[in-house]
């Protein structure tokens, strides 16, 4: 399953490491973030709880860049 959010973040080192959190992020498959758009395109493992999974990539990413935001 994939999925799009919108996201708020300042800077395009900022959405990199957002990227790279989201990927890390158990249940997420893939993650591709363009700062250009401020999109969050989430490609999600089979059988994944997207609800739950998407919670914590948000928390993870607040470890990397605190003022981030992906609109769940």
């Amino acid at each position: 399953m994939k999925k799009t959010y919108q996201v708020d973040v300042d800077c395009a080192n900022c959405a990199a490491k957002m990227e790279e959190a989201v990927r890390q992020t158990a249940g997420v498959k893939d993650a591709t973030l363009s700062f250009m758009t401020l999109k969050l395109k989430v490609e999600f493992e089979e059988g994944a709880d997207v609800n739950r999974v998407m919670k914590e990539a948000l928390k993870n990413c607040k470890r990397v860049e605190s003022d981030c935001e992906i609109f769940l």
